[in-house]
């Protein structure tokens, strides 16, 4: 199966997500001083959306970046967003446009820190897509 690459900032919500997942993931650091992450393998990227209720900033620049560097953006096969409904149109809007700018599925979505029925639909899913993925 393949592997869970995030962003998460310092709230956490992204990582609890992930943690209660129990899937192989690595974290894109928040800081550069943190080094960065390389990635060698199909992976799943799971994002939070940041940024105004306008829809501006809202890929974190780290994700970028990290899809930038060698070879990573061939590598992703699909996008989890995360976000807040209380931001209306713009709930999950960073999946959405990565998404749309890598020709990636939004393969799920979640609120916060997603409830125990997200966790168990994400790992149910990841199984499912890595399975017809092979």
């Amino acid at each position: 199966m393949g592997t869970l690459v995030y962003f998460s900032s310092q709230t956490g919500n992204t990582h609890d997500f992930v943690c209660k997942i129990g899937m192989q993931a690595s974290r894109i650091p928040i800081s550069p001083k943190d080094g960065r992450i390389l990635v060698e393998d199909p992976f799943v990227l799971v994002v939070p959306t940041h940024g105004s209720f306008d829809g501006r900033g809202a890929v974190p620049k780290q994700v970028l970046a990290f899809l930038e560097d060698a070879d990573h953006a061939d590598l992703l096969k699909g996008v989890i967003g995360g976000g807040n409904t209380n931001f209306g149109e713009t709930y999950c809007l960073a999946a959405r446009k990565i998404s749309d700018r890598y020709r990636v599925p939004i393969l799920y979505r979640f609120e916060l820190k997603g409830t125990l029925g997200d966790v168990a639909n994400t790992r149910a899913g990841m199984e499912r897509f890595w399975k017809t993925r092979h």
